[in-house]
């Protein structure tokens, strides 16, 4: 397949996971690569990511993204951080779940072991809150991964919590205690508890008595689970990465999909989303719905367009 036919393959959804492309774009990497880079750059440009957003059906940038995650590209790395800084309502029509499923692997796979600007986005009010939280995975995940040291990244999440992380968003003081938790930070607890006294921390999310729970089992305990969390991982396969997304899967029995990624042991079922095992513990009691597919309430329009604002 030529380069020109996988561009046209990747750039518009219509129901199918374009695999052959995917694959043609993999064994060609080298000539494919600036062209990936071209669409990352073009969406990191508010008005043109706009335009393309009221395309409705534009997929470039996510095979891109995932594409290029899994080639370790450094140079995609300064442009997801320009794309970080697009607007929430832009942010979740142009990337929907993979916003808080799939950034912070992306992050961690392209950023080449520089977490400065990472650090930038997680300390900027202005920045969504799914991204911010999106980047405090990302250094967990590096941890994980054995990029960089527990202690490297345990040192900069201290300075957030004395006075680094400087607006009182819950969601962001959430994962910053969530993502401390699964670092094994008992160093931090008073720092920790103080977050949930202040109010900053939801205790919907993570509670309290969870967190101090975790971090007495230790920290060799908490090593070992996240370096095998499978939401500490590096992208690695574009394929098994994408090709389970229900939008592509319309007609497919739920039997016939992947597993969902938040998929829990039954026991976990009832647990929040936001509790410590990476958010393993949600179950969602209906199939989900893609942002590309019809809307569940019959309106005729595009989920992402209609309840899935």
């Amino acid at each position: 397949m030529e380069i020109e036919e996988i561009l046209e393959e990747i750039e518009w959804f219509d129901g199918k996971f374009k695999r052959e492309a995917v694959e043609a774009a993999i064994a060609r990497k080298d000539e494919i690569v600036p062209e990936l880079l071209t669409i990352l750059e073009e969406i990191a440009d508010p008005a043109i990511a706009a335009e393309l957003d009221s395309e409705d059906d534009y997929m470039a940038h996510l095979y891109a993204m995932y594409l290029l995650a899994q080639f370790r590209e450094t140079r995609a790395y300064p442009l997801m951080l320009r794309i970080a800084l697009l607007s929430s309502d832009l942010l979740d029509s142009l990337f929907g779940d993979s916003l808080t499923s799939s950034f912070d692997s992306v992050f961690a796979s392209v950023c080449g072991g520089d977490v400065a600007g990472l650090q930038a986005l997680i300390e900027n009010p202005a920045v969504d809150q799914w991204v911010r939280g999106s980047a405090l995975g990302a250094l967990a995940t590096l941890v994980a991964v054995g990029i960089k040291t527990r202690e490297e990244i345990m040192s900069y999440l201290a300075t957030l919590f004395h006075g680094g992380l400087s607006d009182t968003n819950d969601v962001v003081w959430s994962d910053l205690v969530l993502y401390s938790t699964e670092l094994c930070a008992v160093e931090l607890l008073p720092e920790i508890e103080k977050a949930y006294e202040d109010g900053l921390a939801d205790p919907s999310m993570i509670g309290l008595d969870e967190v101090r729970s975790d971090l007495a089992k230790g920290q060799a305990w908490a090593m070992e689970k996240l370096a095998s969390s499978p939401h500490r991982k590096l992208i690695d396969d574009t394929v098994k990465e994408m090709e389970w997304w229900a939008s592509f899967k319309e007609e497919e029995p739920k039997s016939a999909l992947r597993p969902d990624p938040f998929l829990a042991d039954p026991v976990l079922e009832t647990l929040n989303p936001w509790q410590s095992d990476s958010y393993s513990g949600y179950k969602r009691s209906a199939p989900k719905v893609g942002r590309n597919d019809p809307c569940p309430c019959a309106s005729g329009k595009k989920y992402k367009k209609c309840c899935g604002k």
